[in-house]
C-alpha cells in the first residue's frame, strides 16, 4: 500500500465525494472547560467539504419533518443535492464531537494490558523494544498498523497523533493505512540513536534519511490538500532525551521549525527517568530545558505525562505554548505517578488526553477520560483540596476541544459550530447489548446521561463516526 512512483495514489474515505447533509437531533460538546453545551431538537447542515454552514435549535418536541423544510427553504436547498439524516425520535441517540488522541505508540498495541509489575524503563527493556523492533517487517507492521486503526475510530478518535517505529517503510505504511481508513492522524517516525537495544537503534545519519523520507511520502499522500483537508500530517518525534544526543535533538529542532512541523515527546514520566536525564545532560537547567534549548518547545508541541515537572518547567511550557498529553491510564499502570492537570490548567498549560497504549492498556479516550476525572480525585484525597477535582464536563473538554487546542487545529475541530469540520460521533445509550443502563425517569437529564456514559459507557454506544463530514464507521 506504501507509495512510490510506480504506484497511484491513494484515495481517502475522509475525502469521498458526499451530497450536502442536514443532521437533526441532539448535539453535546463542550464550548470552553467545564461548560457543556446541550443542543436538542437542533439541525446542522454540513456542505459538501464537510464543513458545518447551519445551525439552527428549534423549541423541544417540535416537529422535525416541518423543522426541516423550513432549513432547505431558509437556506435555497435543492432536494436533489441533499441528504437528510434525523435521529430525533429516539431521545437515548446524541452526537458529540470525535475524540482526540494526542499520545498514542501505534506498534505498542499488541502489548495492551501487559505490563506486569513493571516501571517505565524496566517495561521499556521488557516489553516494548522487542516488539517495535518486529516492525523491520513491513508485513507485521501492515497486520498490526490495520489493526490500530481500526480498533481507535471505533473508539471514536477522529484524530491520533502516533508514535510509529524507527523504520521508514512501516512509518508511511501507518500514514497510508490512516489516510486510506479516514482517520486524522499525526504520523511521527520514532528517533531513537543511542541507549537503545543494538536490534533496535538507528545512527545520526540513517535517522535523517529515513525522516525526510516519511515527511516527504505524508505530505505528498496530501498534495493538492489545504487546511481541514489535509488527513495526515508528518510529526518530529525524538522518543525523549534519554535515547536521542543532544546533536540529534538540535537537528530535529531546526528540522520542525523549518517546516513548522508538529513534535510530539516525552517530559518528566518517572522519577528514575528524571535522575537519569539529569545525570546525562548536566548542562541543562532542567529536563525541559533540555527540549527548549534544542527548539523542540513550540505551540505545535505536545509533551507526554508531565507528572512530576516543577514550577519552573511549567513556565517553560507557558512560554513556550507548549501543549501536555495528560495519561492517567498509563500513568497509573506503569506506576509513574498522578498528573496535576488543575494545577496546570489554572496556571495557563494546554492540556488534553492521550491513551498512551500500550503504557495504557485501553485504546479508548472515554476510557482514558474516566480515568482523568478518578485520578484528580486520589490526589484530593491526599491534599484535601477539592478544587483539584475534574468534573465530566472539563475531562471531555480535554478529550476533545483540549486536544485541538494542543495541536493547534481547533480553529475548525472539536465543536459543532459553523465554520468547523464535522467530525463526530453518534452515540447511542440504548444501543442493543447497551453496558449502561437506561431508566425512563432519566430521561432528558442530560447530566446525569452524560455522567452514565463517561462512567459505563464503550465502545459498543458509539454507532457512527464521522471525519470531515464523511461516515468513516458505521455498526447500524
Amino acid at each position: 500500500m506504501t507509495q512510490d512512483s510506480h504506484q497511484p495514489k491513494i484515495s481517502s474515505l475522509a475525502l469521498a465525494p458526499i451530497k450536502f447533509k442536514l443532521y437533526y437531533g441532539t448535539f453535546v460538546y463542550t464550548p470552553a472547560l467545564g461548560e457543556l453545551s446541550v443542543s436538542t431538537d437542533t439541525c446542522i447542515g454540513v456542505d459538501k467539504k464537510g464543513t458545518i454552514k447551519i445551525k439552527k435549535q428549534f423549541e423541544e418536541g417540535s416537529d422535525s419533518e416541518s423543522n426541516i423544510d423550513l432549513v432547505i427553504a431558509e437556506n435555497g436547498i435543492e432536494r436533489s443535492e441533499l441528504e437528510i439524516l434525523d435521529y430525533s425520535a429516539d431521545p437515548n441517540k446524541f452526537f458529540f464531537p470525535g475524540f482526540i488522541d494526542t499520545h498514542i505508540h501505534a506498534p505498542q498495541v499488541p502489548n495492551n494490558g501487559i505490563f506486569g509489575n513493571t516501571t517505565l524503563l524496566e517495561w521499556l527493556e521488557k516489553y516494548t523494544f522487542p516488539l517495535e523492533a518486529s516492525f523491520k517487517d513491513v508485513k507485521t507492521a501492515s497486520y498490526i498498523y490495520n489493526k490500530v486503526i481500526d480498533r481507535t475510530l471505533t473508539n471514536g478518535t477522529t484524530l491520533a497523533s502516533y508514535y510509529a517505529t524507527i523504520h521508514e517503510n512501516a512509518t508511511k505504511l501507518l500514514n497510508d493505512i490512516a489516510y486510506l481508513k479516514g482517520q486524522r492522524a499525526l504520523i511521527g517516525k520514532t528517533c531513537m540513536n543511542q541507549h537503545s537495544p543494538d536490534n533496535y537503534i538507528e545512527t545520526l545519519d540513517e535517522c535523517k534519511e529515513a525522516q525526510y523520507g516519511v515527511i516527504k511520502h505524508v505530505e505528498d499522500t496530501n498534495e493538492g490538500h489545504k487546511s481541514f483537508d489535509v488527513i495526515t500530517k508528518p510529526i518530529i518525534t525524538p522518543r525523549f532525551a534519554g535515547s536521542c544526543t543532544e546533536e540529534l535533538m538540535k537537528w530535529l529542532g531546526e528540522l520542525s521549525q523549518s517546516g513548522e512541523y508538529h513534535v510530539q515527546t516525552h517530559l518528566s514520566e518517572n522519577h528514575g527517568e528524571i535522575k537519569w536525564i539529569a545525570d546525562m545532560f548536566p548542562h541543562f537547567d532542567s529536563y525541559a530545558d533540555i527540549y527548549a534549548k534544542c527548539n523542540l518547545l513550540t505551540n505545535r508541541t505536545v509533551l507526554a505525562h508531565c507528572i512530576h515537572i516543577s514550577e519552573e518547567e511549567k513556565d517553560l511550557l507557558v512560554k513556550h505554548n507548549s501543549g501536555i498529553s495528560h495519561c492517567p491510564t498509563s500513568n497509573s499502570s506503569i506506576t509513574s505517578g498522578e498528573a496535576r492537570i488543575r494545577w496546570l490548567l489554572d496556571n495557563g498549560v494546554k492540556v488534553s488526553l492521550g491513551t498512551d497504549c500500550s503504557g495504557g492498556f485501553s485504546p479508548s479516550i472515554l476510557t482514558v477520560a474516566r480515568h482523568a476525572l478518578l485520578v484528580s480525585r486520589h490526589l484530593v484525597m491526599k491534599s484535601k483540596q477539592d478544587q483539584q477535582k475534574l468534573t465530566t464536563a472539563e475531562v471531555l473538554f480535554l478529550a476533545t476541544v483540549g486536544g485541538a487546542q494542543v495541536l493547534n487545529v481547533d480553529s475548525y475541530l472539536g465543536k459543532f459550530e459553523t465554520g468547523f469540520q464535522f467530525d463526530a460521533q453518534l452515540i447511542d445509550l440504548n444501543v442493543e447489548n447497551s453496558p449502561l443502563d437506561l431508566f425512563p425517569f432519566q430521561q432528558g437529564r442530560w447530566q446525569e446521561l452524560l455522567d452514565k456514559w463517561l462512567f459505563n459507557g464503550d465502545d459498543r454506544n458509539t454507532v457512527k463516526v464521522f471525519v470531515n463530514g464523511r461516515c468513516v464507521v458505521s455498526k447500524v
